[in-house]
Parts: C-alpha cells; sequence; structure tokens
C-alpha cells in the first residue's frame, strides 16, 4: 500500500494531524493497534486554545453541543482557587468538559467526511526509512502488509513504537508519585462537594458516570503498575476526605504516575512525532491532550506544504524548533504543578506546603497572575519566535478572532471563518495595496468591526494555517509595503506571491 503519510495512532493528537493533511488534499492513513477507541477518558477537557483551534475549522459548535462549558480550571488540586478563564482575551473563555472518547470520535467522524481511512486493530511491528520516504510493516486482521509513505508521523502515545523504531531518545524524570482513577456508575452526590474540599477531583461524565481523581498520603508511592481495585478506592476516598462518596460498580478502575518525558526530537529525517509520543508528564492541569491538539495542528499545514512543493527551505524543521520549546515548557511547568500536590502530602513538608498553597491561593487571585498562570494552562499565551529580528509585536502570537467588515459595510464576519480551508490568510487592514488570492494564501480586505490592542496601526497581517501571525507590519507606504509583504510570502508560502 502506497501513501503520502502514514499517522500511526489514532487518539487525538493522530486524527487531528489526519484531517489537516486530508483538507490539504494529502493522501493519509491512520492505522491504530486498538480494536476499538477507548471506552473510558482519560482526559476530560478542551481547553480555550483548543476550542479555538476547532473554530478555525469551523468544527467548534459540534465540540460545544456534545460538552459542558465551565468558566476556568485547576491550576493544581491542592489550591482551592480555580484560575479564571473568562478574563482571557478570546471568544471562548472557558473550558469544555468533554470525555476524550468523545473528542476522538468527533476528529474521527471528520475524517471520514474528508475521506480518511483509519485501520482499527492494525499494529505496526517495524519501521524503515530513507532519502526517498520511508515504509511500515503493518500486521493487522488481514495479515501482515507494508505501507509506504513519504513521511510517518508517530502519534502513538507514551510508549510509541514509532519513536522506538526511530530510535529517538526520551529522557526525563522517572516516576515518584502516583494517584488512583476511577469512573463509577453509582456514587453518593451528596458528598461531592466533601471530597473537592479534600482535594479530590470529582467530575460528572456523560451515560451517568462519576469520575473521581484521589492522592491518598499513605499510597502515593505505590507504582503505577499495581491494579487498583474497589476496596482500595474506597479505602482512599475515607482516608483522605472522610467518606467513600457511595461509590460502586466500578467503570474504570487506573493508577498513574508523574514519570514525565519529552522527546530529544520531534523529527528524524522522514520520522515526525506529536502527542504523548512526544512529551508525557502528569495530568496536573489537563494539558496532555490539548498540547497534542497543538503539535498537530502545527505539523498539519507544514507537512503539506512540503508534499506540495509550497514549503521553503527548512520549514519542516520548524515543527521540532517550535513545538519542543513549547513542550519543554509544559513539562517544566507540570513538575512544579505535581511539587505543589505532592508535597502537602508529605509528612516532612505537609504543614509547610499548606501554608505555601495558601499564599498561591491568595496571588491567584490577583488579576495579573490569574491572566498570566490561565494564559499558560490554555496555551492561549503560545507564541512562537520570530523568524526575523525587528519583527512586529504580533509575530508568532496567536491572531485574535475580531470582528471584520467588508468594503462598504456590507458584511461582517470572524476572522476564524477565514480559516477554515486551512489556507493562509492576508488580512489587508489598510486598503492601500491590494493583493489577489492565490492557490495557498487567501487574500482579505476588511477593516476591524472593534478596536483591539494588538492590531493598532497594523496595516497588514499574514496568518498561518495554524492561526499564528506569520508576519505583520504598520507600513503604509506602498512601495514599502508591497517589499515586504513579498519577502513575507517568499519566507512563508513561495510561488503564492501577491504584488
Amino acid at each position: 500500500m502506497t501513501t503520502e503519510v502514514l499517522v500511526v495512532g489514532a487518539g487525538p493528537a493522530g486524527l487531528l494531524l489526519a484531517c489537516e493533511l486530508a483538507l490539504a488534499g494529502v493522501r493519509t492513513r491512520v492505522v491504530d493497534k486498538r480494536a476499538q477507541a477507548h471506552r473510558e477518558s482519560r482526559a476530560l477537557n478542551l481547553h480555550p486554545r483548543s476550542i479555538e483551534l476547532m473554530d478555525m475549522r469551523g468544527l467548534a459548535g459540534r465540540f460545544l453541543a456534545a460538552g459542558r462549558t465551565v468558566p476556568g480550571w485547576q491550576f493544581t488540586a491542592s489550591l482551592k482557587r480555580p484560575l479564571d478563564f473568562t478574563a482571557l482575551d478570546t471568544r471562548h473563555p472557558y473550558a469544555l468538559l468533554l470525555a476524550q472518547s468523545r473528542t476522538e470520535a468527533l476528529l474521527a467522524e471528520r475524517a471520514r467526511e474528508l475521506g480518511v481511512p483509519v485501520h482499527r486493530g492494525c499494529e505496526a511491528v517495524s519501521l524503515r526509512q530513507g532519502a526517498g520516504g520511508a515504509e511500515a510493516d503493518v500486521e493487522g486482521p488481514g495479515g501482515r502488509a507494508t505501507v509506504r509513505a513519504a513521511y510517518v508521523a508517530g502519534c502513538d502515545g507514551g510508549h510509541s513504537f514509532v519513536r522506538q523504531a526511530a530510535g529517538i531518545g526520551f529522557p526525563g524524570t522517572p516516576e515518584s508519585v502516583t494517584a488512583i482513577v476511577g469512573d463509577f456508575a453509582v456514587a453518593d452526590h451528596a458528598d461531592n462537594e466533601r471530597a473537592r474540599r479534600h482535594g479530590v477531583l470529582v467530575a460528572r461524565l456523560e451515560a451517568g458516570l462519576t469520575r473521581f481523581v484521589v492522592m491518598d498520603p499513605a499510597r502515593i508511592r505505590v507504582p503505577s503498575t499495581e491494579p487498583v481495585t474497589l476496596e482500595e478506592f474506597r479505602t482512599s476516598l475515607r482516608q483522605v476526605c472522610g467518606t467513600d462518596c457511595g461509590i460502586g460498580r466500578p467503570r474504570w478502575l487506573s493508577r498513574f504516575g508523574n514519570t514525565t518525558r519529552l522527546a530529544e526530537t520531534y523529527r528524524r529525517g522522514r520520522i515526525l512525532l506529536a502527542g504523548d509520543a512526544a512529551h508525557v508528564h502528569f495530568p496536573v492541569g489537563a494539558q496532555g491532550l490539548n498540547t497534542g491538539l497543538q503539535d498537530a495542528m502545527n505539523l498539519g499545514w507544514k507537512l503539506a506544504a512540503t508534499l506540495r512543493g509550497r514549503a521553503p527551505a527548512g520549514l519542516l524543521d520548524t515543527y521540532h524548533d517550535e513545538r519542543h520549546r513549547t513542550g519543554r515548557e509544559l513539562t517544566g511547568l507540570t513538575r512544579a504543578q505535581t511539587l505543589l500536590v505532592e508535597l502537602p502530602l508529605t509528612a516532612a513538608y505537609g504543614a509547610s506546603a499548606g501554608l505555601l498553597c495558601e499564599l498561591l491561593d491568595t496571588l491567584i487571585g490577583l488579576p495579573d497572575v490569574n491572566r498570566h498562570l490561565a494564559g499558560r494552562l490554555s496555551a492561549l499565551d503560545t507564541a512562537y519566535p520570530p523568524a526575523a529580528p525587528g519583527a512586529h509585536p504580533l509575530t508568532g502570537r496567536r491572531m485574535p478572532d475580531i470582528p471584520l467588515t467588508a468594503p462598504g459595510g456590507s458584511t461582517t464576519t470572524r476572522f476564524y471563518e477565514y480559516l477554515h480551508d486551512g489556507r493562509f490568510v492576508l488580512l489587508q487592514l489598510g486598503g492601500g495595496a491590494p493583493a489577489d488570492d492565490t492557490p495557498g494564501v487567501r487574500v482579505v480586505q476588511a477593516t476591524p468591526g472593534e478596536a483591539h490592542p494588538s492590531l493598532a496601526a497594523v496595516t497588514e497581517v499574514l496568518v498561518r494555517p495554524d492561526g499564528h501571525v506569520a508576519w505583520a507590519t504598520r507600513t503604509t507606504a506602498l512601495r514599502s509595503l508591497r517589499t515586504e509583504r513579498a519577502h513575507a510570502l517568499a519566507r512563508w508560502a513561495p510561488g503564492n506571491g501577491a504584488a
């Protein structure tokens, strides 16, 4: 079998990557060793930036209809005050409570619409690459087959076969603390608030299930490989909050640890990594799935441009440059968050750590501190270093979803509506040097429907398919503006110049 990109792993990162590639016309195939999608849901929510990504592709409505929004999220379970997402500059200032199984189902539905074949029960068992491409041997219900592709994307989780087969190191810190998680069909919700006050995560899931996540001081050193029993769960709940919350009929029980690792590189030749295959950490702050989706969004358009001959030299390498930096910041943050959870549970530091948590609760109540931490947790503050010195301050940051009015004031739209087809958008706000659409760049002439501080005096903005700004300028002189624009298009989308 021959394809352009083989995606190994049908989790959220793999499915979104496949959708992005198919949207750009790239022949993509997904394989996953699981015969069926997970029934249990390891992750529970989408943060604001992930909802924005779906909005950019016209999918936000599907996700919002399937879940429930809440105005913020816990920085750690040891703090009483949650972060307030409503203070953030976004059209989606909330977290969306949505089980990972539903997120995967919605992305799989989108993949089917785009014609992406997803082969379940098919496991990659060997991987080779050369100058002209890569190939993987895949074992499935019909036996073994060799899949040849220009590139292989490993989205196959923390124990990634693709990462190991490519010889990519996965350094980090080993497990030192664990927690238990359970989804229960029976629970006494009268005790939920009491459990929350004692640091237990309690979440109502679909199908009548309730999730509890517990860190019992007497059991936090138990290895994650040890199975969890219903009796252990009940005992730990009583130990932590004085009640077992009436739990019964467990649908899923598991133990997880704080192993934290970051792949040495996100690219080795024709092999690329995204999601948990590239980074693992304690699931504090619910950042893992969301970071994987952002990996996929960053990689998809770059890989498509490379395959279609529209990529400047080195574009695909910027995937590692940008996302590895983000992964390093993520794993550093989650290690600090985990420490805030662990220390109050230890005999040596419990009392002092409690005072530290009280201080942090107070600080989070300050608007500037809340905005800083909420911006990091939500990924709305993710910014990539500009390619050239002296770039406009907006360069590398996410483009806000501003309202736009067409010339003559006839229609009003939102900026993200122009990103639905996954192309670059050249937004002309000054109206002085018109340009034409090209295969890879949509040109939009409009005026902002409302003032936005980041766009003050900006005349043109070139926005990448992932919603980050490639170039912005305040130049108004026609000749200089055309020259700047030509350089920007040559840097990001050669062959799509607009004079």
